[in-house]
């Protein structure tokens, strides 16, 4: 059975999603860049009972996330659903950042999603089925996030150009824009975040959405 793989699955949404995935049955496959960060996230979800794969890669590495996807088909095939959630989060204004701060930003916030798409999305298609989900954020751009509205603002329209491409042909393509900061207990919970990924990978294709605006627990949806 093919199931779910999560790119940047450290604590928090990361997480949240694994294990709403893996309550559904679905084998998962956790990536991040830190192995400790995605050891201790298997070691939860392994409690729902399914397969658990981890590996260590870097997003902004291509040879090495493309190793880890081929490894990840290799063990539960072509995925139903994949998941971007990796992001370089900090503050910054206008003129801060050095030109190789800003394109290491544009690496983890974009280009990671790009690279996964590129080595996912044309199995999905070939098989007719399948969905790619992105963890978006910054509905409205702030000076003192420049970097992250710039990559936020780019993964928004990755996802309209994946949509493009690969729709017709059965694939799922969307985002979850986060619009506040993640904690456990508030309105910004992860769990009732991870809920949006589970309703846009079930949706109904005449019904399929291309973004999901979360502003809190009073969200609609």
């Amino acid at each position: 059975m093919s199931g779910a793989v999560i790119i940047g699955a450290g604590p928090g949404i990361g997480q949240a999603v694994a294990h709403r995935f893996a309550r559904e049955g679905l084998p998962i496959t956790l990536i991040s860049r830190r192995d400790r960060h995605v050891k201790d996230v298997a070691r939860s979800v392994a409690s729902h009972g399914v397969p658990v794969v981890t590996l260590q890669a870097d997003s902004t590495d291509r040879a090495e996330l493309d190793a880890a996807l081929d490894q990840a088909v290799d063990r539960h095939g072509v995925p139903q659903v994949a998941v971007y959630n990796a992001a370089l989060v900090r503050a910054d204004e206008l003129g801060e950042l050095s030109v190789r701060e800003h394109m290491d930003a544009w690496a983890v916030n974009v280009i990671g999603a790009v690279n996964a798409a590129a080595r996912l999305l044309p199995a999905m298609a070939a098989r007719g089925s399948g969905t790619f989900l992105a963890t978006g954020g910054m509905p409205e751009p702030k000076p003192q996030y420049v970097s992250l509205s710039l990559g936020k603002s780019g993964l928004r329209t990755l996802t309209t150009l994946l949509d493009q491409q690969y729709g017709a042909a059965g694939v799922h393509v969307a985002a979850v824009t986060v619009d506040g900061p993640v904690a456990p207990g508030t309105d910004f919970d992860p769990d009732r975040i991870a809920e949006h990924y589970w309703r846009l990978h079930t949706q109904p294709r005449h019904l399929w959405a291309r973004e999901v605006v979360y502003s809190g627990a009073s969200s609609a949806g």
